[in-house]
C-alpha cells in the first residue's frame, strides 16, 4: 500500500456575457477515483444557482447560468493521491474484438475528433506489423509524442487527429487524440481523459498550469493509463473526465457566446489534507 500526498487542485473563470448564458462545468475530481477529495468548494460572482448532475459517463457535471455583464466561477478542493505513478505491464495482451467486453466496443469507433477510419491505412503501416500488446500501445505513444510539437495556439476547438498530424502541431488533446486514433484503427479501445496534473517529482515547466489530457487504453482485463504529450510515468494524475474524446468532457460548456476573459488552474503539493 503507498502512502499519500496531499494537492489543492482546482480553477477559476472569468467570463462577460451579453446575455443571460447556459453553462456545463466538469472541472471536479471524478468520484470514483483514484483520487480521493477531502474537501471541496464552488464559488461564483454574482451567487449564483446550481445543480450537479452525471453524464453519460460517470462525470460529475455542474449546471448554472452565467449572468449578462461579468461573473467568476471558482472551483477549489483538496485531494489526496496516492504517492506512486500509474502501473505499467508491459506483458498486457490486446484483446481480440470478439472477446471485448460489451462497455470497450464504444471505444473502438470513429468520434468527433478521433479519425481511425482516416487514418487507418497509416495506423496499420505504421503499427501493423508490431507484435500485439501494451509494447505495441506504447509504440504508438512514443511516435505520437515525437512526431506532434507541442504549442499553445497551433491547433484549434475543431482540429481532428487527422488535421494534427498533417500539421505537427498541437497541445496535450491533439496528443491524445491522434494516439487513441492510431489504437482505435488497431481495434484497440482507447478513451480521452482530462484532470490536474501537478508537478510531482519532475522539473518544472516554464509555462502555467493548465488542464491536461491523455489517455486509457483497454488491455488483458483492464484500462491503462498512457500519456503521449508527456510519455513518462507521473504521479499525482486527478482524473476529471473519461469520454469517447474532448467533446464529450469539455470543461465547460456554454449555450451562448459569452467571452471568457481570463482563465486559472492550480494543482499544487501541500501539507496534511487540508
Amino acid at each position: 500500500m503507498s502512502s499519500m500526498r496531499h494537492l489543492r487542485v482546482g480553477c477559476e473563470f472569468r467570463y462577460e456575457a451579453a446575455i443571460e448564458t447556459p453553462a456545463v462545468f466538469q472541472v471536479q475530481p471524478y468520484e470514483a477515483g483514484p483520487a480521493t477529495v477531502t474537501r471541496q468548494a464552488w464559488e461564483t460572482t454574482p451567487e449564483l444557482p446550481r445543480h450537479g448532475y452525471t453524464d453519460l459517463y460517470g462525470n460529475d457535471c455542474q449546471r448554472l447560468n452565467l449572468p449578462a455583464g461579468p461573473s467568476i466561477v471558482r472551483y477549489d478542493a483538496f485531494v489526496s493521491v496516492p504517492d506512486a505513478t500509474e502501473e505499467v505491464d508491459l506483458d498486457a495482451s490486446e484483446v481480440p474484438v470478439t472477446d471485448l467486453p460489451d462497455e470497450a466496443l464504444h471505444y473502438t469507433l470513429p468520434s468527433r475528433y478521433v479519425l481511425p477510419d482516416v487514418l487507418a491505412d497509416e495506423a496499420w503501416q505504421r503499427f501493423g506489423g508490431q507484435k500485439p500488446g501494451y509494447r505495441r500501445v506504447q509504440a504508438i505513444v512514443d511516435h505520437v509524442n515525437g512526431h506532434l510539437e507541442f504549442g499553445y495556439g497551433t491547433s484549434t476547438a475543431l482540429s481532428t487527429a487527422a488535421d494534427v498530424y498533417a500539421t505537427r502541431q498541437g497541445v496535450c488533446r491533439d496528443f491524445a487524440h491522434l494516439a487513441i486514433t492510431f489504437c482505435r484503427a488497431l481495434n484497440i479501445p482507447a478513451r480521452y481523459v482530462f484532470g490536474y496534473l501537478p508537478d510531482m517529482d519532475v522539473v518544472l515547466p516554464p509555462s502555467e498550469m493548465d488542464f491536461a489530457a491523455w489517455m486509457e487504453v483497454y488491455l488483458g482485463d483492464r484500462w491503462w493509463t498512457f500519456d503521449p504529450r508527456n510519455n513518462q510515468p507521473r504521479k499525482g494524475r486527478i482524473l476529471i473526465g473519461r469520454g469517447r474524446d474532448a467533446l464529450d468532457v469539455a470543461m465547460v460548456t456554454t449555450y451562448g457566446a459569452p467571452t471568457l476573459t481570463a482563465m486559472k488552474v492550480w494543482s499544487d503539493e501541500v501539507e496534511g489534507t487540508g
